[in-house]
């Protein structure tokens, strides 16, 4: 039978939930190979600290990917983004996947890649419109199909994301089962999970605390539309 290789991005500083979530659940798939992938084998820390070791680098992962992923976070998806061999390996593996995905900010390097041009697609809130500098158009969805393209907004939206993915990849009776034994039925605390429920206050906070990242961000699409146009 044959085996469909799922190649998970990992590097440093990343949101380790946004890669998580989708892992745990694409890795209960039947007759699939998932993959952490990054430069070395070299553990990684997460922003937030949470350790995760690689069990494959850019040159030994499969070539045929069925899926290719983007994790998201803020300060290493910048970097990320502008690092010439993740990109690379996202367009060399984007090329051929039959799945090319991301969750959160990951959407970015998606971007940087080339691999998002034409393409409905989102994003974290925060940065979701930079990504027409990518030539794509933002939508304003928790999880956002474009024929072979599958992303997710922020970090939580990678279990809704990765649960849709796994009724493409398998059929949607395997993802109800693997949707109860995560028992995943999220009655949240709060209902503060968008910036339209959360309020003005709280979503200004948020703001102004991201600001700094967000004008990085900015900036950063900004010399990769400058690069393209002179490219063309």
């Amino acid at each position: 039978m044959t085996i469909r290789h799922i190649a998970l991005l990992a590097y440093p500083a990343m949101t380790a939930l946004d890669l998580i979530g989708p892992h745990h659940i694409l890795s209960m798939l039947p007759n699939v190979r998932v993959h952490l992938v990054a430069k070395t084998l070299e553990p990684i820390t997460s922003d937030l600290g949470l350790v995760i070791t690689p069990s494959v680098t850019f040159f030994d992962c499969p070539l045929q990917v069925e899926v290719l992923f983007a994790p998201g976070g803020t300060r290493g998806t910048l970097d990320a983004m502008e690092d010439e061999a993740t990109l690379a390996f996202m367009r060399s593996r984007g090329q051929q996947a039959r799945w090319v995905t991301s969750v959160c900010t990951g959407s970015l390097i998606l971007g940087a890649a080339g691999l998002l041009q034409g393409r409905r697609a989102t994003s974290h809130w925060v940065t979701r419109d930079l990504l027409s500098r990518f030539g794509a158009f933002p939508v304003a969805q928790r999880v956002v199909r474009d024929e072979h393209v599958l992303t997710g907004a922020g970090v939580t939206a990678g279990l809704d994301f990765a649960l849709t993915l796994a009724a493409e990849i398998s059929d949607t009776a395997h993802a109800h089962k693997i949707q109860l034994v995560a028992e995943y039925d999220p009655v949240p605390p709060f209902d503060a999970g968008s910036p339209e429920r959360a309020g003005q206050q709280t979503t200004q906070a948020l703001r102004e605390m991201l600001a700094p990242f967000l004008t990085a961000a900015t900036q950063a699409a900004d010399r990769w539309r400058c690069a393209h146009e002179q490219s063309i």
